[in-house]
């Protein structure tokens, strides 16, 4: 066999690996929605003046994020009137995601009554440690 020819087809099964990697890669961490015609559309976040507020970015299909999910479910009706609490899916409003800067996700960003951000954590949170920020931004 020829030895460039030999070259070339080593090359090309590179370049067909690097490619299939990189599809399983972007559809991994970066899927399209299907339809997002029956998804209602989010709103566009904007912590309310005069109250403290956390906004959790994360995606419906992220397993953190899933795990936050009834967390974020109880603490909304848990500081009802207290504390604004939003969930932005970046997934699906990607400049959602470059507005706040999101690099992983899930991230929680706080935000004090002025509409100030006081604190920002990434990965999965879990209650005690949300409600502990809460307490120390003045909500109990």
């Amino acid at each position: 066999m020829n030895p460039n020819l030999k070259r070339v087809g080593i090359a090309a099964l590179g370049v067909f690996a690097v490619l299939a990697l990189y599809g399983l890669v972007t559809s991994q961490f970066f899927p399209q929605p299907n339809d997002t015609s029956a998804s209602p559309p989010q709103p566009a976040a904007a912590p309310a003046t005069g109250r403290v507020t956390m906004i959790d970015l994360g995606a419906t299909e992220c397993i953190p994020c899933k795990m936050m999910a009834p967390i974020i479910e109880e603490l909304k009706a848990e500081y009802a009137g207290k504390a604004d609490i939003l969930f932005i899916d970046v997934w699906k409003n990607r400049e959602q995601a470059q507005k706040y800067g999101i690099r992983a996700i899930p991230t929680q960003i706080f935000f004090d009554g002025d509409g100030r951000e006081v604190y920002r954590h990434t990965g999965f949170m879990d209650k005690k440690s949300i409600v502990e920020r809460f307490r120390q931004l003045g909500v109990e």
